[in-house]
């Protein structure tokens, strides 16, 4: 099958359906609505049917912090390298676009996936930690 990249975010209902598919954790419509339009940066991957069938995005202040999050390929789609060409997508925009010393994380989810792009291990120096705002 035929997959072409594209250098835009995915719809909100793509996205939220795409974390669903993908078994990440769930984000609030609202909070998608608010979030995707600030992205830095997004990339999608649109199948033969013009179906998007996977996302990726970075999310930062534009300088000195970079976080590449939302990083998700339909189950259907998986092992195709997919999300390497995504990642490449992002990497080089990051080598174009963050000024030098510029601080690049993401929370990885796969084992030996994000190392191939010279992300490193931050713990034992530090640990991520996350807080999530109680629904109302």
């Amino acid at each position: 099958m035929a997959y072409e990249l594209r250098e835009s975010p995915p719809t909100v209902d793509r996205f939220l359906e795409l974390r669903d598919a993908a078994g990440m954790a769930e984000r609030s419509r609202e909070a998608v609505e608010q979030g995707l339009p600030n992205s830095l940066y997004a990339v999608t991957v649109v199948d033969g049917t013009g179906e998007t069938v996977g996302m990726a995005r970075i999310v930062g202040d534009g300088g000195s912090v970079y976080h590449v999050c939302d990083m998700a390929v339909h189950p259907d789609h998986q092992r195709q390298g997919l999300g390497s060409r995504m990642m490449d997508a992002l990497m080089e925009w990051i080598d174009e676009e963050a000024p030098p010393a510029a601080y690049v994380n993401l929370m990885a989810d796969v084992d030996g996936f994000y190392e191939q792009w010279g992300f490193e291990r931050t713990a034992p120096a530090s640990k991520g930690m996350y807080y999530r705002v109680p629904e109302a």
